[in-house]
């Protein structure tokens, strides 16, 4: 038996798993808040609170259960610079923080088009070369600090292994630095002056190296390990049905973002200006993806509420028409720049609820589209467990809806990296629910208004 430990950072969690290899079960889960320092000089990554955290259980989980491999996912839109000492250059920008929008012109004046990398323009950070340009630029002195750029998953193998590299699936997430049908960087990368700086492109299942000895004390777990490269966080949770599963299908990964990707679907012409992407995968192939922020608007919409719509709460909001129209969050997604409004109030928190799931179902039908998805869409972390989401789903996807057997895809294929087999994890067909006709009259109703 084979236990990997998973270091699982998404945008609003910080997460260490532990998977069990035959299984792909996780068998223990703790979770910290990945808040942003406010700064000085802007708002970062909690770098030394993360790592004493995953040094911490780490250490218990190996004297509870042992850890045989280690594997890292994060979320994208983030990388570490490092002077020559492997000390941090300059803290680890937040990338929701406004400050690369002060030098918009100037950085779309460096950037390619869309047509080379796939890569739509995002606001904030969220282009990980606006990032590197506007910290280049606020702070002159930087340039000559830098000795190495490396992508977040892999500054967690470096402080694991001592070991340098950045992995194609984090290079090829809307970073405007990767060419995804080339398979390398792009002209950008010179144009920011960080030739040869940015660690080498490796593939995510490679072993990046061994555990250090200084690692080991701290944990108990052996030196040498084994440590894979590590993977961005959506294609993880990719990564799994890439391995063990016949296209066409498509994988819809819910968290923070809900990240829709597609396999084998119809040829389609992508469009940058709704958040649409080009993806790479674990094998280095471009996926043609769509998201917005489904997570974070399921938040502010239920305002902490945990109620559960009643069938009464269902039909007065089909009857009704109560409708939330996009976008929640205005800044990404497949109607950027819009601003949400309800077409009639609910009148109580299940009515309310059951609108909310049915529109997040709606945004995600739409981001399927966009990319031309077929097959069944595969849905998993906490929207695979919103049944009034995947009624709607299902009764809009009439290659059907399936939903992940495992709690977070994450963990799972970031684990996968270390145990070199591929198969697919156990899914269960959705079932299209009695209502479905009222709920594909409702979403032709939405449609028209947005």
């Amino acid at each position: 038996m084979t236990n990997v430990a998973v270091i699982d950072i998404g945008k609003t969690n910080a997460k260490l798993a532990l998977v069990n290899g035959e299984t792909l079960a996780e068998i223990a889960v703790v979770t910290r808040p990945n808040r942003p320092l406010p700064g000085p000089p802007w708002p970062h990554a909690d770098l030394e609170g993360h790592w004493r955290f995953f040094l911490h259980h780490l250490a218990e989980f190996h004297a509870r259960h042992r850890i045989d491999a280690i594997s890292v996912t994060t979320h994208g839109a983030a990388a570490v610079l490092l002077d020559a000492q492997g000390n941090l250059a300059a803290p680890m920008l937040d990338y929701e923080d406004p400050g690369p929008d002060a030098l918009t012109a100037a950085y779309d004046a460096l950037r390619p088009d869309f047509a080379r990398t796939g890569s739509p323009r995002l606001p904030c950070g969220l282009n990980l070369g606006a990032q590197l340009h506007w910290l280049l630029e606020t702070d002159p002195r930087l340039r000559d600090r830098i000795a190495h750029v490396v992508a977040y998953p892999q500054y967690w193998g470096w402080r694991l292994t001592g070991e340098l590299a950045s992995d194609v699936t984090s290079l090829g997430c809307h970073t405007d630095l990767w060419d995804p049908w080339q398979g390398r960087f792009s002209d950008l990368v010179d144009r920011l002056g960080l030739n040869g700086r940015i660690a080498p492109a490796r593939r995510a299942d490679e072993v990046l190296g061994g555990l250090t000895a200084q690692v080991a004390a701290a944990t108990g777990i052996p030196a040498g390990t084994p440590v894979a490269v590590g993977i961005h966080d959506s294609n993880a949770s990719l990564y799994p049905y890439v391995l063990g599963r016949k296209a066409p299908f498509a994988v819809v990964s819910t968290g923070t973002w809900v990240v829709a990707m597609a396999m084998g679907g119809d040829p389609v012409a992508l469009d940058p200006a709704r958040d649409v992407l080009v993806n790479v995968n674990a094998l280095g192939q471009p996926v043609p993806s769509a998201r917005f922020m489904g997570g974070r608007e399921y938040e502010v919409i239920r305002g902490g509420s945990d109620a559960a719509p009643s069938d009464a709460d269902r039909r007065t909001v089909l009857d009704g028409q109560v409708m939330i129209l996009p976008a929640v969050e205005p800044g990404s997604g497949p109607f950027q720049g819009q601003q949400m409004c309800w077409t009639t109030q609910p009148a109580d928190d299940g009515q309310r609820m059951a609108a909310l799931s049915w529109y997040l179902a709606l945004m995600t039908h739409t981001c399927l589209n966009l990319i031309g998805a077929r097959g069944p869409a595969i849905t998993e972390g906490p929207f695979a467990r919103n049944p009034d989401y995947l009624d709607m789903l299902a009764a809009l996807r009439p290659e059907g809806v399936e939903v992940a057997a495992s709690a977070t895809g994450t963990s799972v294929g970031a684990a996968l990296l270390c145990l070199g087999a591929g198969r697919a994890p156990d899914t269960r067909v959705w079932q299209i629910p009695a209502h479905a006709a009222a709920l594909q009259a409702y979403a032709q109703v939405w449609s028209a208004r947005v």
